[in-house]
């Protein structure tokens, strides 16, 4: 290989280096464009209507199966006929407002590169208010892949932007937000699979009233466990099964909607005039108030809809909501109500008591299958926001396996994944009663939509500059809308509204320990660190020796070199002839271009080389080990090639003694540290530190994730002193 380097003179030795800045990029002829993009288009087209369909299985479970459970939630005594077209005329301007406007045609919108849900939100504002604790500077010399970054960081600070980036108060306000909408998720993704099954099942008692309850719960806990066990083969394979089933389901319902429409109440659908909600609160007060608990749950899983984003499109999942999942609702929740407006007691069990005695064990089979497919929806958030979350270092580290190698969004986490389940069958054991479970779905279901209009309303005011009217239209119909609804299912917490919580605050209190751990981590790394003057001192030693073989030695901080460092020279005496100092670098964005992976800079040191290894939060940590060594050789050479200062004839020495070194022997060091908590803490420092090793022990290191040989790997222990 040719490494002559240019006449031109250099920059600075310290200059960064990605192997992006020698690839030389070939463009196609002219001559059959016009065709190429003709068939594009078509085939673009058609891969969109695909993924539409396979949102079905994956995206909209739980939204789709909610009619299961609503009726059956709400606390409704002797209702009348314009009780029920009050009810009916709130989930119609719910899925309307929430469902089509919010979701559908808003927060699709407020991706982050592809990425959706509370977290992603947040890690957008992070990024362009500059308030993140990760870096987001340098995200990507490739002027097409993330040129919205650089626009977005080129804009003028709003006045709202620069009191977060002023305020140590806000700023820990709006992560907290994000933090509770994160776990509030994760615990809708623990409720839906349990509410939507146990429901499902429970249609065997009403032609079979001897089955005892105790029944209809085992069987729900088996149902859950498979669907569990299929997780590891991944979105795409499971939404392929399931999107057919849910395909019957989302046309089957209506169809009995439209019968039932017709049979018992033909003008059902003049309960869409809002006049209808004002006369159902006026004559029913309290109890009208009350009875939202359950009409929410008409909402279900439109979080997922925003969530599960990376794992397909935006405009898969609009053409799939507009054209099937509201259309189906509107015209099921319409059946269910013509019925009940002709028997006006059967609203405990809304669904089945609805259903023609002919069709009825064909509609029992595919209920039942529809409630399976829609614990996935929630299933696949969760992995996707506890990914996010790992990935920006405020969750401790689980393995995450990306099991589609077309789509980078969709991921399997098997620890998340076994104790997702775990939960869901106790939750479905313990607190069998479906009314209980619907309370719980309730508080979360409203908590997470609030959290989601808060932050879309920083999105709007923040990074969309969006016309102060509309942001207060916005805020105020949402936040209202959504306000209400809080207040009524939090009358429901002595009721098994607790649970969502109890949950929220477990993952929290989690989140928390792991995030004050790692910045006190951070702090002390900033404060102790070795830089190259200092580095030089202690090579100028005589007892210090550059022994051969070429050295991974990684450092959490970027500006300087880690404290285990000098700890591992002062007691071997000894240093790496090449030493690669290597981080991992997380980014606020979903994806880092490949080219853009591995920055080099020569330090001042004879063999000494600085790298950083760059992330996105959607990005597959997985390299071979042997690959990744010489991925970053070679960009060390392309960059001594281009930049170094040296004569050609050193130039050439370093090229021969990287390949030496990687011959003679590579070996990766890490640092195993651990803190020293004197009894001089104050008792939170001592508490929340130590739950903080306690979660560290047990967590994976960030080293497996580039697949580095075990026989290859050096932990140097050091503690730090808290």
């Amino acid at each position: 290989m040719d490494r002559r380097r240019p006449t031109s003179s250099p920059p600075d030795s310290r200059t960064t280096f990605s192997i992006s800045e020698i690839v030389v990029h070939d463009h196609p002829p002219a001559g059959g464009h016009l065709s190429s993009t003709f068939n594009d288009d078509k085939s673009s087209r058609w891969r969109t209507l695909l993924l539409a369909y396979k949102t079905l299985g994956v995206v909209f479970g739980g939204l789709v199966t909610s009619p299961l459970y609503v009726y059956p939630s709400m606390p409704l005594k002797s209702p009348t006929e314009e009780d029920y077209l009050g009810i009916y005329s709130i989930m119609f301007w719910t899925l309307s407002l929430i469902g089509v406007v919010k979701y559908t045609s808003i927060a699709l919108r407020a991706d982050d590169q592809g990425e959706g849900g509370t977290f992603a939100l947040y890690s957008l504002l992070c990024r362009n208010m500059n308030i993140g604790i990760l870096s987001t500077q340098h995200v990507s010399s490739n002027p097409g892949r993330l040129q919205s970054t650089l626009d977005e960081n080129n804009q003028k600070p709003s006045k709202l932007g620069k009191f977060f980036e002023n305020s140590m108060v806000a700023r820990r306000v709006l992560l907290f937000i994000a933090m509770l909408g994160m776990c509030m998720l994760i615990g809708d993704g623990i409720l839906t699979p349990a509410i939507s099954v146990l429901s499902a099942m429970d249609g065997i008692r009403a032609p079979f009233p001897s089955v005892r309850k105790s029944l209809v719960e085992a069987l729900s806990a088996i149902i859950l466990i498979f669907l569990f066990l299929l997780q590891k083969f991944g979105t795409s394979r499971v939404s392929f099964l399931f999107s057919p089933i849910m395909g019957m389901w989302t046309l089957t319902t209506p169809l009995v909607g439209i019968y039932s429409i017709i049979r018992h109440y033909p003008t059902i659908f003049k309960a869409l005039s809002p006049h209808y909600i004002i006369k159902f609160f006026w004559r029913n007060g309290k109890h009208g108030w009350l009875a939202l608990g359950g009409t929410i749950l008409c909402i279900t899983g439109s979080e997922a809809l925003f969530a599960d984003l990376g794992h397909f499109s935006r405009s898969s999942i609009q053409i799939a909501f507009l054209f099937t999942i509201y259309p189906s609702l509107v015209l099921t929740y319409a059946g269910q109500t013509a019925y009940l407006i002709r028997n006006p007691n059967d609203h405990a069990d809304g669904f089945y008591k609805f259903i023609p005695g002919k069709v009825y064990w064909p509609m029992f089979i595919v209920s039942t299958l529809a409630a399976i497919v829609a614990s996935q929806s929630l299933i696949s958030a969760t992995f996707s926001v506890i990914k996010q979350s790992v990935v920006l270092d405020y969750f401790p580290r689980v393995k995450v396996v990306h099991t589609s190698s077309s789509k980078e969004g969709e991921v399997y986490s098997p620890e998340v994944n076994y104790i997702l389940m775990v939960l869901c069958v106790a939750v479905i054991l313990i607190f069998g009663d479906g009314q209980d479970i619907g309370n719980a779905f309730g508080v979360v279901v409203t908590m997470v939509m609030l959290i989601t209009t808060i932050l879309l309303t920083l999105v709007m005011i923040i990074i969309w500059r969006t016309p102060t009217i509309l942001v207060a239209l916005f805020f105020f119909t949402f936040f209202c809308m959504e306000g209400v609804y809080i207040s009524a299912v939090f009358t429901k917490i002595p009721q098994g509204g607790w649970i969502p919580f109890a949950i929220s605050f477990i993952l929290a209190f989690i989140m928390f320990g792991w995030f004050y751990g790692r910045q006190r981590k951070m702090e002390y790394e900033l404060t102790h660190k070795i830089d190259i003057p200092r580095l030089q001192d202690l090579l100028s030693d005589p007892g210090v020796q550059r022994v051969p073989g070429l050295c991974f030695f990684y450092t959490n901080i970027q500006d300087g070199l880690t404290p285990v460092l000098g700890h591992y020279i002062k007691h071997t005496k000894s240093l790496h002839k090449v030493t690669i100092f290597t981080t991992l670098r997380y980014l606020l964005v979903p994806n880092v271009h490949p080219q853009e992976r591995i920055l080099v800079n020569k330090l001042s040191i004879k063999g000494v080389y600085g790298c950083t290894i760059q992330y996105g939060y959607s990005d597959s940590l997985e390299l071979e080990g042997d690959d990744f060594v010489n991925r970053v050789t070679e960009t060390i050479c392309a960059h001594l090639a281009v930049y170094s200062q040296s004569n050609e004839q050193d130039v050439e020495e370093e090229f021969r003694n990287l390949e030496e070194a990687k011959h003679v022997d590579v070996v990766h060091i890490r640092g195993k540290t651990r803190f020293h908590i004197g009894d001089s803490r104050g008792w939170f420092d001592r508490f929340i530190l130590r739950f903080y090793e306690v979660l560290h022990g047990n967590c994976r290191s960030a080293l497996p994730a580039l697949a580095v040989p075990i026989s290859q790997c050096i932990e140097v222990g050091m503690l730090y002193e808290a």
